[in-house]
């Protein structure tokens, strides 16, 4: 892996004890757009985590079914579930393959998980992943203190300013929120 997740771009924004995730819905091979509307962000943990990833599809997936499996371990602590996720996620063989990223998080926190055995909470609970991450971590930061605008909408926003920018990233936004 690259270091740099090609192909998505999702958001994490935690304001006012609300997290809101969203990510646009392109799935690129090489560089032709297979699909416009995928979904890569979802609820976890009956409704009381969200997670969302960035990268191999197939990766992502295997993933996600294994964040879950923590979630149900690790009941209402989404960061022991991600730590448990990223040390399986290293020391395991077949996992260290893998090539994806994830974001979770509740209405406490916002982590990036990597297959690097990180687990990253970022200071001011803004994380991205995926090729347009830095474009919208950027823009999300910029509108993080406007009290008028909630997690949902600056999340949303920052995913349409990397839109215009990152060629990975299309404007098919899906947001995900915990209030």
């Amino acid at each position: 892996m690259d270091g740099m997740l090609r192909a998505t771009t999702v958001i994490g924004v935690l304001k006012d004890g609300c997290l809101a995730l969203a990510s646009d819905g392109q799935v690129t091979v090489g560089q032709t757009i297979m699909k416009h509307g995928a979904t890569k962000v979802r609820m976890a943990a009956e409704g009381r985590a969200i997670f969302g990833f960035a990268g191999g599809v197939a990766d992502a997936l295997a993933l996600t079914e294994r964040l879950e499996a923590k979630l149900e371990s690790h009941p209402g602590n989404v960061r022991r579930a991600s730590v448990e996720l990223a040390r399986d996620w290293r020391t395991d063989r077949a996992l260290r393959r893998l090539e994806a990223m994830l974001l979770v998080g509740d209405a406490t926190c916002v982590l990036v998980v990597s297959g690097n055995g990180e687990v990253i909470e970022p200071d001011d609970g803004i994380a991205a992943i995926g090729s347009g991450g830095p474009y919208a971590l950027a823009a999300a930061r910029a509108l993080v203190d406007r009290s008028d605008v909630d997690a949902a909408a600056i999340a949303r926003r920052a995913l349409e300013i990397a839109a215009g920018i990152c060629v990975y990233t299309n404007d098919q936004i899906h947001v995900v929120t915990l209030p």
